[in-house]
């Protein structure tokens, strides 16, 4: 009889966490709030620009290649908007790193690509926010830009 109740017992707990786990709320965010934070501005290269949607760019000279970035991060005991925030940096991060390998010095046309559900905005971004991570999928243009 123990032995069953246990059983029982461990089955509610293995379901629990997994219906915990399972949670991916899909959520949009500020993208200036996220850059506007003392992280972004340090580990963000001010050398080259993130245009989000259709912002107007200065005069593109070569266009080379539309790229994505699918970055996770840790969302435990962080807030929704806390762990996006951390997460859609370390996306810009990786945007910014493949212009410069590509020989670019923008990223423009950036949307949210989060679980192939594009969205262009010029003001916000979508974030899949779990219990214990959180994601961000991003696509942008590496761009030469006229300065």
């Amino acid at each position: 009889m123990k032995l069953k109740a246990l059983c029982t017992l461990l089955a509610f707990s293995a379901l629990s966490i997994t219906s915990v786990e399972a949670r991916d709320t899909r959520v949009m965010h500020s993208i200036q709030e996220a850059l506007s934070k003392p992280a972004a501005k340090e580990k963000l290269l001010p050398n080259v620009p993130l245009y989000f949607g259709n912002q107007p760019t200065p005069r593109v000279l070569k266009t080379l290649g539309e790229y994505m970035s699918n970055k996770k991060t840790n969302a435990f005991n962080k807030s929704d908007k806390e762990a996006c925030q951390w997460v859609i940096l370390s996306a810009l991060i990786s945007l910014q790193q493949r212009a410069l390998q590509e020989g670019g010095n923008a990223v423009v046309n950036i949307k949210s690509y989060y679980k192939k559900n594009e969205i262009s905005s010029t003001t916000e971004f979508e974030c899949g926010a779990g219990a214990l991570i959180a994601g961000v999928t991003l696509k942008g243009t590496v761009v030469k830009l006229a300065r």
